[in-house]
């Protein structure tokens, strides 16, 4: 009999990618039952139609050799053998009914009822799989790669700069912003810790271009008397969540963008990316938009 412990190690572990950060789960089993769904959404689309076109495959092929075991189950079958009887499965499994090949016994009407059931439910699962993948609201929201720490307004500032590529109007957009680190407990134990940052607007109203998210680090900030090398050493990481409604959609959207520690960079700030001519048009050039100068 299997202790435990083997039990755990018998279910295969699982890799998830926090940001840069990896981790390795043991021990928990999701059925598969109860998870294709998220499975069938959270595919690639060519593994998705690939999937798909197996089980067709493997479905037709299951029923042509039932068709196989009956005895002259199909009339005016064509071309005579297996491929035929295939070919007849396709056609009764997509309900089209050419009418030159038929069931012509007991056997074979049954058969086709229970293909013509299986494959109206595949139908209308397909149709509503592959209408939730293409109505599922993605969010292109594209944050810069280094937050920057300088001084705005006389008090020291972090600063992510984000931008809508689609160009777009996102409705009420918010922003989140969080640190996370390790810590130690009274106890000993140690924790991960996840803090909240308060930024100067966590609302924009219109956000179609571009956002500059800021966190003063005053006494109460957590990150208040921070150093690369002190965040560093307790791993922390930032975690930015934005949500907000697609005013082309209507659709509610969300993006997430996690940073290391090492990734912030201390007295720098971004390029600017506004210009005006002399005619008075604005330019934004977003070639610029990962750029970032030493103060």
């Amino acid at each position: 009999m299997l202790t435990p412990l083997a039990k755990i190690r018998r279910i295969k572990p699982r890799k998830h990618s926090l940001g840069t950060r990896e981790v390795v789960t043991h021990g928990l089993h999701t059925p598969l039952s109860s998870n294709v769904y998220h499975i069938c959404m959270t595919v690639r689309w060519p593994v998705f139609f690939g999937s798909v076109a197996a089980v067709f495959l493997m479905a037709n092929l299951l029923f042509t050799v039932l068709y196989s075991l009956g005895n002259n189950a199909i009339a005016n079958l064509n071309p005579v053998g297996f491929l035929g009887r295939f070919f007849f499965s396709v056609e009764t499994f997509a309900t089209v009914g050419y009418g030159d090949m038929h069931p012509q016994t007991l056997y074979g009407h049954l058969v086709a009822t229970s293909e013509i059931f299986l494959g109206l439910i595949s139908i209308a699962l397909m149709t509503g799989l592959i209408f939730a993948r293409f109505s599922r609201p993605r969010a292109l929201i594209m944050t810069a790669r280094h937050p920057v720490i300088n001084t705005f307004q006389g008090k020291q500032t972090l600063t992510i700069r984000a931008a809508n590529t689609r160009q777009n109007v996102i409705v009420d957009a918010r922003a989140k912003l969080r640190l996370i680190r390790n810590e130690t407990t009274a106890e000993g134990m140690e924790i991960r810790r996840l803090y909240d940052l308060p930024l100067i607007r966590e609302q924009h109203p219109i956000f179609s271009l571009g956002w500059s998210i800021m966190h003063v680090i005053d006494e109460s900030s957590p990150l208040f008397g921070q150093t690369a090398e002190s965040l560093n050493k307790t791993k922390a990481g930032l975690i930015l969540t934005m949500s907000g409604v697609d005013e082309t959609t209507s659709q509610i959207m969300h993006s997430r963008h996690m940073y290391t520690a090492d990734a912030i960079r201390w007295n720098h700030r971004y390029v600017d990316l506004l210009s005006t001519t002399d005619e008075g048009v604005n330019h934004m050039d977003f070639s610029k938009f990962h750029d970032i100068v030493k103060v």
